[in-house]
């Protein structure tokens, strides 16, 4: 398998390296419009509290707050590569994106713990509002680490 994939040379094709960024900003949108829009539908579809309860929109939140988080903070600003210090330097970067990995982990196992636990384990008939909850986080996530990791920073030095 790994011969097949080695004759493919698909960078010699297309420049990725000056369209990298905006690649990158573009998956990072839809993965997180999709999100929203997933949960959002699911909303409008069941809108009583029994067949999908609203408190579950605030794993979304939370998400979304993360996504915030985790690209608020810049590459050189956590590695300590940064022209200015900030409010904490390196250490106040560092702690700011440890906390919002948590929110972001936190809230992609707290909508499995609702898809399971809310609708698989209770064997109730609809389950598509678990699976939306479930995706929604899902896509917001990989939006989010897509934007943080797959984006290339110019250094000011």
């Amino acid at each position: 398998m790994s011969g097949f994939l080695e004759g493919l040379r698909c960078s010699e094709c297309i420049d990725w390296g000056e369209k990298r960024n905006t690649i990158a900003s573009i998956a990072a949108g839809i993965l997180f419009f999709t999100g929203w829009w997933i949960i959002i539908d699911a909303a409008v579809i069941y809108p009583s509290m029994d067949e999908f309860n609203h408190s579950y929109h605030a794993c979304g939140v939370i998400a979304t707050i993360a996504f915030l988080m985790i690209n608020a903070v810049s590459n050189g600003q956590v590695r300590g590569d940064s022209y200015s210090e900030g409010c904490l330097g390196q250490t106040g970067a560092r702690i700011w994106l440890f906390i919002g990995f948590m929110l972001a982990f936190g809230s992609l196992i707290a909508s499995m713990w609702i898809l399971f636990g809310g609708y698989v384990a209770k064997e109730k008939t609809i389950v598509y509002p678990g699976i939306a909850v479930f995706f929604q986080n899902a896509f917001i996530f990989f939006g989010g680490l897509i934007f943080k990791f797959g984006r290339t920073e110019d250094l000011w030095q």
